[in-house]
Formats: structure tokens, sequence, C-alpha cells
């Protein structure tokens, strides 16, 4: 789509998903000339061959104003990226766990500083590994983990893709990844594992989402695609996010090259179709650009969404303030300079410092295989970029972050 005209619904059956209202770009501060500039820049890069297909979608004041699919939704056939292809979102996952978890803090079932030991036990007995070269002590940790370190990634607790040390290695050949695996069954094996740190003492982006799900499923008896499908999804009717797609959307779903176009790299998703055992609450959902944008609607609103409550303005609050502080250590390979990190959001901290625009204040997260998110409260605007192409995540992050940013009057 290149004009405002083509916001239109496509030809075929529309997303079940209502859509959010629409709004002319420039009614709502956003320059269509810039807007169209952005749409020529993704368009040289599917032309280069660098992705099969994007969506790109932009909302403020409550509207959308532009929202266009470029290119095919797979390499492998000819049919066209629609507004209604279906994504794996990976850790776009998380704040949406992430707000359910903070739902039972609402309901008085859970407190932050609740240990993860009082509903998942194996944890109490998990020590901190120090590495020495190939090789680790064990340690007793000073403190339990807490639910707080769960959400921001202060557990200790790690992934097996990020860093390449003895640990990292022990988390490799328990094959986590496994989508066989029970949230139980997963939970107790990460248990079983050394931690990376103390609890507390350094921000380690890992799989504590993951187990914050497990939580979840302790704390209501129900599987955590249960949990999120009562307390979140049907309230914002998200229809078509869940764990996996039924065989009737398999013409819908986005697909990334089989080989990486920059690395020479084979690629390798999960197949959307199959149902998995384990829900991952760190990784695991697909969705739509539709259904994500109601719930970053939802974000932007301050909890709520065509008069429905999700959660509240003040817990949303704490959840998108940075609970690393300055004392915290951070990860730059997934932390930019400038910014912190909340209860299942980053967030940036400072007006400088990142190699792209933005405000203070605004919170975001993206997944792994190319899908972006980002809430920016200052200036009512949200966006939500949809991909699948894990090795180009970082370069259109950033780019579509510029876009956007030159686009608003």
């Amino acid at each position: 789509m290149t004009s405002p005209a083509t916001l239109q619904p496509a030809t075929r059956p529309a997303s079940p998903t209502p859509p959010l209202p629409h709004g002319k770009p420039d009614a709502l501060g956003l320059s269509s000339h810039r807007l169209r500039k952005m749409s020529d820049a993704f368009k040289r890069e599917i032309d280069k061959g660098s992705i099969p297909g994007v969506t790109v979608l932009i909302a403020r004041r409550g509207e959308v104003g532009w929202f266009e699919a470029l290119g095919r939704q797979s390499p492998a056939a000819a049919q066209p990226m629609t507004q209604d292809s279906i994504f794996r979102i990976f850790s776009m996952t998380k704040p949406i766990v992430s707000i359910a978890a903070m739902q039972l803090v609402e309901d008085g079932l859970l407190l932050l500083d609740d240990a993860l030991a009082k509903f998942i036990p194996e944890f109490a007995d998990q020590k901190v590994g120090i590495a020495r070269g190939d090789e680790f002590d064990l340690v007793a940790p000073t403190r339990a983990i807490t639910i707080q370190d769960l959400l921001r990634h202060t557990s200790g607790i790690g992934y097996e893709h990020i860093g390449t040390g003895p640990i990292q290695k022990q988390y490799l050949e328990a094959k986590l990844g496994d989508r066989k695996l029970s949230n139980a069954d997963h939970a107790r094996l990460v248990a079983g594992l050394p931690l990376l740190c103390q609890p507390g003492s350094a921000f380690n982006y890992s799989r504590s989402t993951d187990i914050l799900g497990r939580v979840l499923e302790v704390i209501t008896g129900q599987a955590l695609g249960t949990v999120l499908q009562q307390r979140v999804l049907a309230p914002l009717q998200m229809n078509e996010t869940a764990f996996h797609t039924g065989p009737e959307n398999a013409g819908r779903l986005a697909e990334p090259f089989a080989t990486d176009p920059w690395s020479g790299e084979p690629v390798q998703l999960f197949n959307m179709l199959e149902r998995p055992t384990m829900q991952s609450g760190g990784g695991g959902l697909t969705s739509t650009t539709m259904d994500y944008a109601r719930f970053c609607q939802m974000l932007l609103n301050g909890g709520t969404l065509d008069g429905t409550r999700i959660i509240g303005r003040k817990t949303l609050q704490l959840m998108a303030s940075n609970h690393l502080g300055r004392h915290v250590p951070t990860d730059r390979y997934i932390l930019p300079p400038g910014h912190g990190f909340g209860l299942g959001f980053a967030v940036r901290t400072d007006q400088g410092l990142a190699p792209f625009a933005g405000s203070v204040g605004q919170f975001f997260w993206s997944g792994i295989a190319g899908t972006f998110f980002w809430i920016d409260p200052q200036e009512e605007l949200f966006a939500v970029f949809m991909s699948q192409g894990p090795g180009q995540r970082e370069y259109f992050r950033n780019l579509v972050r510029s876009l956007v940013y030159a686009a608003l009057e």
C-alpha cells in the first residue's frame, strides 16, 4: 500500500479480528510524503532480496494512519504479503505473558517480590555458576530469584544462543528448545542448570519468561494458552493469536528465505501449523499485524481498549519504567545504548545515545524472526513491523524507527 486509499480491506475474506479505526495520515500528523518514502525504502530492500516481504502499521492519536503489506508472503510462492498474513512473533510473546502476570499481581495472587521457588520448588536448590575458562564452580545464591527478576531478566537464567561460555553449553546440551517438552518439564530442566550470575546482579536476556509462564500455570491451574486466551487475547479480540494456527490458514503463513541472504546460513523456524506441547511464554505465539496492533493500542491507551480494561494504569506505568537502575549491568547485545528494561518491555531512558530517533519513556520489544513494535506515549504513537528474516532483524528495527519518526509532523 502506498496511499491512504489502500487502507481498505484486502480482496480475500478479512481477518475476524476487528480492525482499529483508520484515519488520514496528514490529519494524524503523519506526512504522506515521508510515508511513501518509507514504502519505497522497504520496496528497495525487497527488490534487493534482503527480505521476502513486510507489513508495517503506524497508529497515532487513536487511529491507524498507515498499514501496508509489501513483497511476498513466502519466497517459495507467488502469494503477496497481505495485511492478515500470520507470523511467528517469538519474543513479542513476552509482553503478553508479562501483562497476564501483572494481572495476577492486581488480583492479589502474586507479588513481585515473591520467590520463584514458592511456585516451582526445584528452583530452591539452584546454584550459581562461576565460569573459569571452559569450566565453572558452583556457589550458593546470595538471595532467591523473585518474580520481578523473571520479568526484568535479572534472574541469572540464560539463553543458549546468547554467549558461548560453559553454562550456555549446558543449556544447549539440555535441548531446551524441544517443543515436545511440557512447560513443567522445561522448568525442571532449567532449575537443574547453573545460573549465569547472582540473582539481581545483572541483566541477562533469558528463558525467564518461559519460567514465568509456568508460574502462571501453577497459580491458575490452567495451561498457559488458556490463561492468555481468557485474560488478554479474548478481551482484546486478538482472535488470531495462539501457540499454533489451523490447517485452514496454511495459505496465510509468512515464511523466511530457506537460506539467509546475507550470511548464507540455513534458516529454520518452527512449523506454525504444528500444535506444540510446550507453550513457550518466551517465544511461542503466532499472530497477525492487526492482532498485535490491538495489543499495542491497549498499551498506548494506558491499559484499556474499546471500554475494556486489561491492566491498571499505574500497573502499566510500573511495567514501562526502567527496573535496572544505574547499578545493574546490561547486555548491549540486546539493549541499545540509552535504554533500560522494565517488566516485560525495554524502555528508552535517554533522548540521545541510541543510533535512532525516539522519545524518552517509549517502550517496546521484538521477535528474533523479525517482528517488532514500540509504544511512544509522548507522540501518542505506536508502530508494528512484521517480517520473517532473523538475520536482518536488527537492521530493519533501526530502519523502520528512523523512517517512522521522519514522518512525524
